[in-house]
């Protein structure tokens, strides 16, 4: 129908809908989901770490696809109306920053400063604590929304946070920003505020090469640099922190001009549900030489505040990933976990090995061959005991929901992701990010129009800048060498 070709408030598919009445007529059986849930919890004390990665690579994650993966969610009251629409989105369904200027035209007015005074012009509204540039804080002292971010009735213009409470301890820390993820903890905040300082440096930068711009022009220019920026990162950083091959990929939108899957990014129930990398997260988080429970940094942005930019930056990464897979996701995720299945399951999402077969991968035919073999007693034992488990909720391996066989396969050597899991995400990569409108072949490739996007001081900062590195040395003091990166400075390739 017309709607199901242009109503981008519900997801896209990637395979048709296989209603649960239809499976369960062919032999498939679908366990109660609070006992499949079951299979993602970690054992207390026991949560496998990734030999990869660094926590700075699922806070990156997270807030990357907090921007373009936005199923329909809501605060309880007073917040929100607590109503979930788990087929539907909120996503423009490109990577365009908006955690940082928001969703709409509205939200990125009252984010901007808006001014044409000499110095100020093109800016982000922030603030300054001590000698550090933050966002402005969303609530005032009496734990409203401050008026400037509210419309005349008095409603808030921007997303409030998720989770939001009355009770929020953090509620006072929490900043005014695009999204409404982009708040969940401090991690995804110092990413955030990195990009907000980095926004307003370009302003700078381009309102004193070229004084006889306005407020606006200078605006969207830096914007158009940060975007293209940001997929920089995503691509050479990121990506080939994913990558397991020694090949490096590079950020050249040239590959995609002329490709047949370039086309108009439209974020799949699939994607979205494969990018809930909860068991990445561990239990408790060390800052400042403190171990934290995990869910104690919910919401709460005063440890970033407290300890400035950089620290904040040197903190994730000196924190180790734990490994993606079944039987280690946090206890204060497992709801999460839940939320997932159910969502799979209201969008009758096909089996696992249906998506390994749509991928031009052979389905797996065992429930050992799923979980994996190793050498390591320890390890072995493990899987050998969670393929009994899933073999006594699924009877069949063709049985195993999408959602739960993403996280039975085991990591690929070299990298942090399993096997469906990498090739599904490397596929979407370059189809989602090198499609943006700003690096079309008739923007980026045409000399006169990418000279008018993004000048030629403002390339020269694209073409400098690889790694989230990169903007954090120019954009904060006290660095001082030490270490930030996705991969872990122990990781040695196996």
């Amino acid at each position: 129908c017309w709607a199901g070709l242009t109503d981008r408030s519900y997801n896209a598919r990637l395979l048709p809908a296989k209603p649960y009445p239809a499976a369960e007529a062919m032999g498939t059986r679908k366990p109660p989901m609070k006992e499949v849930a079951k299979l993602f919890a970690a054992a207390p004390g026991k949560q496998r770490t990734c030999p990869k990665s660094t926590y700075l690579f699922p806070a990156f994650a997270q807030y990357l696809t907090d921007g373009f993966i936005r199923t329909r969610v809501a605060n309880d009251p007073p917040f929100g109306d607590g109503k979930e629409e788990r087929k539907r989105t909120t996503s423009n369904h490109e990577i365009d920053q908006s955690p940082l200027y928001g969703r709409t035209e509205a939200q990125t007015d009252v984010l901007r400063l808006k001014s044409d005074a000499k110095g100020k012009r093109g800016r982000l509204k922030s603030q300054m604590i001590g000698s550090e540039e933050f966002p402005p804080y969303l609530f005032g002292d009496d734990g409203k929304v401050k008026a400037e971010f509210c419309d005349a009735a008095g409603t808030c213009i921007l997303d409030l946070p998720l989770g939001l409470s009355v009770t929020t301890p953090g509620l006072k820390t929490l900043f005014a920003v695009g999204g409404d993820r982009a708040n969940a903890n401090p991690q995804v905040a110092t990413i955030n505020a990195l990009f907000l300082r980095e926004h307003n440096r370009l302003a700078a930068m381009l309102e004193s090469r070229n004084p006889g711009w306005d407020d606006e022009r200078v605006f969207q220019i830096a914007r158009n640099i940060l975007v293209v920026m940001f997929i920089k990162i995503v691509v050479e950083e990121y990506i080939n922190h994913i990558n397991t091959s020694l090949f490096r990929f590079t950020a050249d939108p040239k590959v995609a001009w002329h490709a047949k899957w370039n086309r108009p990014n439209w974020m799949t129930v699939e994607f979205s549900l494969l990018y809930r990398w909860h068991s990445l997260v561990p239990e408790n988080f060390s800052w400042g030489g403190q171990a934290l429970p995990g869910w104690q940094l919910t919401l709460d942005n005063s440890l970033l505040v407290r300890d400035g930019l950089a620290t904040a930056f040197a903190e994730i990464s000196g924190n180790k990933a734990t490994e993606l897979g079944l039987e280690n996701s946090p206890a204060f995720l497992l709801k999460a976990e839940e939320k997932a299945i159910d969502q799979a399951r209201l969008n009758n999402v096909a089996t696992f090995n249906d998506y390994r077969r749509a991928m031009g991968m052979d389905p797996v035919e065992s429930f050992p061959e799923l979980v994996g073999k190793t050498n390591d007693p320890v390890e072995k034992a493990r899987r050998a005991a969670l393929a009994d488990r899933l073999k006594a909720l699924y009877g069949s391996v063709e049985n195993v929901e999408f959602y739960v066989g993403l996280f039975a396969e085991p990591r690929e050597k070299n990298g942090p992701l399993p096997d469906l899991i990498l090739a599904m995400v490397a596929m979407d990569a370059f189809s989602q990010a090198l499609t943006n409108p700003l690096l079309s072949e008739h923007v980026f490739g045409d000399p006169g129009n990418r000279e008018l996007a993004f000048t030629s001081a403002g390339l020269a900062e694209i073409e400098r800048t690889g790694r989230l590195h990169d903007i954090l040395v120019r954009n904060s003091t006290g660095l001082a060498g030490r270490y930030v990166s996705m991969t872990r400075e122990d990781w040695q390739r196996d």
